[in-house]
This record gives C-alpha cells, sequence and structure tokens, in this order.
C-alpha cells in the first residue's frame, strides 16, 4: 500500500470514530440530560430520546445522498472537511443547551455532518481492490467501534462534572481533526473519475431508484436494512434497559459501552479478515447474523449483571456481517458511483435510524411503565431485534448460492 493511501486511511479512520464518538457521547447523559430539561421519568426520557435520535436520522437520511453525489463531483476531501466543521458546531450548540428544543435543533444539524459516513465509505471503496476490499472495509467499522469507545468513555466520565461538559471535549477533538485532515488527507477520487452532480439523483429518492440498478445485490440491500433496524437495539435503548432493570448510572453505562467498542475493534480489525479468508464473505456474513440472534436473546432474557457481558461478546462477534454485506454490494459498483452508492446505502441505513429509536424505545416504554403489569419486560426492544435479524438470516440464506 503506498504512503498517500495509508495517509487516506489513517484520516478516514479518524473521520469515521469521530462521527460515531459525536453520536456515541450523548447516550450515556442523555436520559439524565433530557430528565434535568423536562422533569421526568427514565420511562418517559426513553420515549424522547428515541425522538431525538429520530431527528439525527432524518438528517442523515436526506442528506447522505447529497453529501454522495457531492464527492462523486467535486472530490471526497472538501465535502468530508465542511463535515467536520459542521460537527463541532452541533457539539457546541449542544453544550450550552437550557431546552428540549435545543436538543432536536442540535441533532438535525449532527445528522447533516453525520452524513459524512458515506463519503468516508466511497475513500475506502476509491483506494480498495479485490484483494484488500473486505480487509479495509473492516477497519473502517473497527473506526466506527472505536467511536463507539471514545463517545461512551467521555459522555460517561464527562458526564459526571456536569451533562454538557461531554459536547464540549467533543467539539474541541472534532476542530483538531479539522486541522489534521485540512493538512495531511489527499484526494482520493482522479478528475477522470469524477462525474456531474445532478439533483434528481441526489436525493432519498433518487438514491433508491439508484439502488434498484443493482438487481443482483438488492435483495442483499435489504436484509442489510432489516438488520440495520435490529442494530439500533443496543445505541438507542441500553442506557434505559440497564438503568431500568439494573439500576446503572452513568459511569457504568459509559463503561459497558466502550467495553462494547472494544471487543468491536477486535472483531472487525482481526477476525473480520481472519473470517474473510478462510470462508469468503457470504459464510462470514451468514455467521455473523446467526452470533447476533444469540447475543441478543442473551440480552433481552438476562437475570442478571454478569450475564450481559458474554451475551455483548457474542453479539459483538456477529457484527462481521456488516463488512460482510459491504464488501459483496461494493464489489459489484464502478468506481465513479462509489459516492452515490455509499450516499445510497447510507440513506438507507438513516431510514433505519428514523423507524428504530421510536419504534425500539416507544416498546421500552409500553413494556416498562407498570411494573404489576403482565406486561413488564424490559428486554422487548431485543426480542424485536431479534425477529428482524432472522428475517436477515433468511433472506443470506437463501442469496447465498448466487454469490
Amino acid at each position: 500500500m503506498s504512503r498517500s493511501h495509508k495517509s487516506t486511511i489513517l484520516f478516514v479512520l479518524i473521520v469515521t470514530a469521530m462521527d460515531t464518538a459525536g453520536l456515541g457521547i450523548i447516550y450515556p447523559v442523555l436520559p439524565q440530560l433530557i430528565q434535568d430539561l423536562i422533569n421526568t421519568d427514565v420511562s418517559s426520557a426513553a420515549t424522547y430520546g428515541g425522538w431525538l435520535t429520530f431527528a439525527y436520522a432524518l438528517m442523515q437520511f436526506v442528506f447522505a445522498p447529497v453529501l454522495g453525489n457531492l464527492s462523486d463531483r467535486h472530490g471526497r476531501r472538501i465535502v468530508l472537511l465542511i463535515s467536520l466543521l459542521g460537527f463541532a458546531i452541533d457539539c457546541l450548540f449542544l453544550a450550552f443547551a437550557q431546552h428540549i428544543i435545543w436538543l432536536f435543533i442540535g441533532r438535525f444539524i449532527a445528522g447533516i455532518a453525520g452524513a459524512s459516513y458515506s463519503v468516508a465509505s466511497a475513500c475506502i471503496a476509491d483506494i480498495s481492490n479485490d484483494e484488500n476490499r473486505t480487509e479495509n472495509f473492516g477497519y473502517i467499522n473497527a473506526a466506527y467501534s472505536s467511536g463507539l469507545i471514545i463517545g461512551p468513555v467521555i459522555g460517561g466520565l464527562l458526564g459526571q462534572f456536569g451533562t454538557h461538559i461531554p459536547f464540549i471535549a467533543a467539539a474541541i477533538l472534532s476542530f483538531g481533526n479539522f486541522i489534521f485532515g485540512y493538512f495531511m488527507f489527499p484526494e482520493t477520487l482522479e478528475k477522470k473519475d469524477r462525474r456531474k452532480f445532478e439533483v434528481k439523483r441526489a436525493n432519498p429518492y433518487g438514491a433508491f431508484k439508484h439502488l434498484s440498478k443493482f438487481p443482483a445485490v438488492i435483495t442483499l440491500i435489504v436484509a442489510m436494512f432489516f438488520v440495520a433496524i435490529s442494530g439500533h437495539s443496543m445505541p438507542s435503548v441500553w442506557a434505559y434497559f440497564t438503568i431500568e432493570k439494573f439500576d446503572w448510572d452513568t459511569r457504568l453505562i459509559g463503561y459497558s459501552l466502550a467495553f462494547l467498542g472494544v471487543l468491536s475493534i477486535v472483531v472487525q480489525s482481526w477476525l473480520v479478515r481472519l473470517l474473510a479468508k478462510k470462508f469468503g464473505d457470504a459464510k462470514m456474513t451468514i455467521f455473523g447474523l446467526l452470533s447476533s440472534i444469540c447475543g441478543l436473546l442473551l440480552i433481552a432474557f438476562s437475570a442478571v449483571e454478569w450475564l450481559l457481558f458474554p451475551a455483548m461478546m457474542i453479539y459483538v462477534i456477529g457484527s462481521v456481517q456488516r463488512t460482510g454485506f459491504q464488501s459483496i454490494i461494493t464489489s459489484n459498483v464502478a468506481k465513479n458511483e462509489q459516492g452515490e452508492l455509499q450516499g445510497s446505502l447510507s440513506s438507507l441505513l438513516g431510514l433505519s435510524t428514523i423507524i428504530a429509536p421510536p419504534l425500539l424505545t416507544m416498546a421500552f416504554t409500553f413494556f416498562t411503565k407498570d411494573e404489576s403489569s403482565g406486561l413488564y419486560f424490559p428486554g422487548t426492544p431485543y426480542l424485536i431485534a431479534v425477529g428482524l435479524t432472522v428475517i436477515s438470516l433468511l433472506i443470506m440464506i437463501k442469496k447465498y448460492r448466487s454469490i
């Protein structure tokens, strides 16, 4: 790998980690922050938390194809740098929030900036070939997982000094990443590979219509969509679930999500490469889906705290399916359409984020309102996640022979 490619991968990994940290930093402190702002209990706060994530996802859903298409026209570098600045502004906005409305406005801004993940993925596709594509996407997913460490740790530790403090730290980190990228990040899309920006393609409808051009992988994209909804059961519900069932504080929530992130880095940077070389992307994806199902079931029915940690380990091992899906789908698309493809996929994943947090958090609220009722079961969102993952598994098994 050339030195410029190494520099590119390093920057893209940092961008991805920071984007994830920006979303994850809010989770340990969000329950308390919402309760402070609107004077409510944790069960009701969960519903507000779901709608805050909805606000983030709505903007990502709309702007992911826009940024992806802009990067196909103007290059990846300028789009990523602007997104980083936007994210830093969002963090400062949330740091001084005095009303719940401020949180919603901040999440809108973060959703626009967070759409840069599609451009980061396009950068990886630009510099990858058949030999290293899966490995490189494993690295970017490992970076995504590292953000799960950075965000919750910052949120959990600094949150002890005030619910607004973690966002100031995130703003500083994001601006530092912008400075690093400005001087160190080279462009990955050559001018000869760029194409004209078209409004009809730079929107969610155009993005989904574009995906229909690839009938060979459209069913895999559907499977990826269902498992993406399932994946939101961890970030969207985890804090509320552990508070309700085991009376955890922000510190324990932050540490547990950091543990999740450490495991994810190991899985994405090492296990993905091992499984892909030994079994191929398709078998690795099926294995990952099965593992995810087992982990989610253990979390849903956990009666003691210690069981959560082996359950998380099994669940995180299952995350190899995400890299498998990405590698299979990306290998079927031309270089000058990678930005549009990744934007389309990000928009689809944004749609999953629009659907999942309200669905899962409202299910949590409904099944935790009254502990004396026969309907009380805090693990309900994880059972919903199991059902969705089973659907993805059935699709993948049916598709397996043609991959």
